[in-house]
């Protein structure tokens, strides 16, 4: 099955992205500008997808699934063989999923704010303190020696948290201090099919 995934350089549509290369499937990427909400074919990306952001992915069948933790999930679930997720109905799962959606509402909603032009300072000041109590907890459960988020399996809950936490060197947030964090950041980065993701995005 051939996909078509609409991607921002670098923002959340990374994380699919990076899943699509490590299944190893069948895809080609179409570049979306935020700023116009055109396509590089010239499309008007919120007729792609009305909510007007990335990722949306367009399937076989013709069909479009947008939010990038479902995309993934969806991918990962259509190869069960790859370890990307546990079986439905386990607790493993459960854990994996209670990182998405962790990520999602309390790392992803608090670093995106600060890309808001109309944020101000205190506004600023306020998301940064709630990321760093975010980033707390996660450096707390990596503290364990665990390699990635649910312990030493790669899912697709991982891709989602490096790429998130990788707009910190955009928005001139150290994270020095989060040491686990940092190794973290760093392991899923030399992953081969990190690597090539971010290649084709032009971020390295």
């Amino acid at each position: 099955m051939a996909y078509q995934l609409y991607y921002a350089p670098g923002a959340c549509s990374l994380a699919p992205h990076i899943v699509l290369r490590e299944l190893g499937e069948d895809f080609s990427l179409v570049k979306v500008s935020m700023q116009t909400r055109q396509t590089d074919d010239g499309a008007d990306f919120n007729t792609i997808n009305p909510k007007g952001y990335v990722p949306a992915m367009r399937l076989a069948n013709g069909e479009t699934l947008t939010e990038g933790a479902a995309i993934s999930a969806f991918l990962a679930d259509n190869k069960p063989d790859s370890g990307l997720v546990p079986r439905a109905g386990t607790l493993e799962r459960a854990r994996v999923n209670e990182w998405l959606v962790f990520i999602n509402s309390e790392v992803h909603k608090t670093l995106g704010g600060l890309f808001n032009p109309a944020v101000t300072e205190d506004q600023k000041k306020a998301l940064v303190e709630r990321f760093a109590t975010r980033l707390d907890y996660v450096e707390k459960s990596l503290s364990d020696g665990r390699a990635y988020l649910t312990g030493d399996t790669f899912t697709i809950a991982d891709p989602y948290l490096f790429v998130v936490v990788n707009w910190t060197n955009m928005l001139g947030i150290d994270i020095a201090k989060w040491t686990h964090v940092k190794a973290f950041q760093a392991r899923v980065a030399a992953r081969p099919h990190t690597q090539a993701a971010m290649k084709a995005e032009g971020l390295i």
